[in-house]
């Protein structure tokens, strides 16, 4: 979706914005208990936004300090358009020049192909996170 932008959100001013997004997509949607949702690292991580055309966030993610990439989600009726992959990729790019040699995240079972396609690599057993299937992931950055 070439209308829509990645940029870096700024976390203390716009974490209101953010968490709706994440809580529409992962509370409401995937059934995620909100105190599983919300953590103590946020105001740590680097978060993104992709906004529309309209100017409306219609996903975010977050780099964690320990090289995890988390939280990623794209509204539902913004989905298939090339969102996630977008941010994706701005989220590679951006642990690139911080000097990141590898990123990780834990993909759900659904999603496993989208992050493959941008060479992340499963490396555990099926493992449980907040009542979903998930796999840990890699991507070497050398």
């Amino acid at each position: 979706m070439n209308d829509v932008v990645i940029k870096i959100a700024d976390w203390s001013s716009e974490h209101s914005l953010l968490m709706e997004i994440r809580t529409r997509v992962f509370v409401d949607e995937q059934q995620v208990p909100v105190e599983l949702e919300q953590d103590e690292m946020d105001p740590q991580c680097l978060h993104i936004k992709a906004l529309a055309k309209s100017g409306e966030i219609v996903g975010t993610a977050r780099l964690l300090p320990n090289h995890y990439i988390g939280r990623m989600c794209v509204l539902k009726s913004y989905r298939n358009r090339g969102i996630g992959a977008k941010m994706l990729s701005f989220l590679i790019a951006l642990a690139k020049k911080k000097g990141f040699t590898s990123l990780y995240l834990n993909g759900q079972l659904s999603a496993l192909a989208f992050y493959e396609k941008q060479g992340f690599r499963a490396d555990s057993e099926v493992f449980l996170e907040a009542g979903i299937e998930h796999q840990h992931m890699s991507l070497n950055l050398l």
